[in-house]
């Protein structure tokens, strides 16, 4: 017996026809939102890159003129009387004239057309970095300024007794403070001020804060401490590591 086979006629209803036009409105929609994401992940990175290499010029600004500490003169003048006797010292006499100390100059302009104001260098050889610690000015902006390096946020001079705090961006490629989660008690900070003096501090303690809580910054201490912060957890938090003068 023969089987005789019906192929099931869909029919398109109004309906149908909206689905499939709402389809492919998501579908280009969708691809143009990933092609907008990846151009300001590329532009973002770019930005970034340009950003440190600001930074970088202006590390090398700092180090070519910071006034590199050297041992003070020899006061002391060696007199061989003869052969026969020992040599003796005697201290030279001190000149009365006091010396006026050496004014340094803290700002720099960047290729990039900018004038920025620099009070240190901080280095974290943990986690491999090194940037000049801007202080605000103005001609930029302090949103502006942490783009380009680490940022100073309160505190008196730094190397000096006090809480000297600092903050700087968390980006995921590990630049600026990136990766300053990774530091635990007893990691070292280098501090480096524009005399050329260079304090090592001591992490010692390290929490996460909300943005309004700022008692991280509280100065009321007789020792020298440095305090790093950055965003975390979205940024809807602070990470805060304590460093103390060793």
């Amino acid at each position: 017996m023969n089987q005789i086979l019906v192929a099931e006629k869909l029919y398109v209803t109004p309906e149908l026809k909206r689905k499939k036009r709402i389809f492919k409105i998501e579908f280009f929609l969708s691809i143009f939102l990933v092609c907008i994401l990846s151009s300001y992940y590329i532009y973002a990175e770019y930005d970034r890159d340009r950003s440190e290499q600001v930074s970088k010029e202006l590390l090398a600004e700092v180090q070519k003129t910071t006034i590199k500490q050297t041992p003070e003169n020899d006061d002391v003048m060696v007199i061989i009387l003869n052969n026969d006797e020992k040599q003796k010292e005697i201290e030279k006499p001190k000149e009365d004239k006091q010396e006026e100390p050496e004014e340094i100059d803290n700002t720099y302009e960047t290729s990039d057309g900018n004038t920025y104001s620099t009070e240190a260098i901080i280095t974290i050889p943990k986690i491999d970095i090194s940037y000049p610690v801007l202080a605000k000015n103005s001609e930029v902006s302090i949103d502006d300024l942490l783009e380009v390096s680490i940022c100073k946020f309160f505190g008196g001079e730094p190397n000096e007794k006090g809480n000297y705090s600092v903050v700087g961006h968390n980006y995921r490629n590990g630049k600026m403070f990136g990766r300053l989660s990774e530091l635990v008690n007893g990691d070292i900070v280098e501090l480096e001020d524009l005399s050329g003096r260079t304090l090592k501090y001591e992490v010692y303690d390290k929490y996460v804060v909300y943005p309004e809580d700022t008692s991280c910054t509280n100065t009321r201490t007789n020792r020298k401490e440095l305090t790093l912060i950055t965003c975390t957890n979205y940024g809807t938090q602070r990470l805060v590591v304590k460093c103390k003068a060793i």
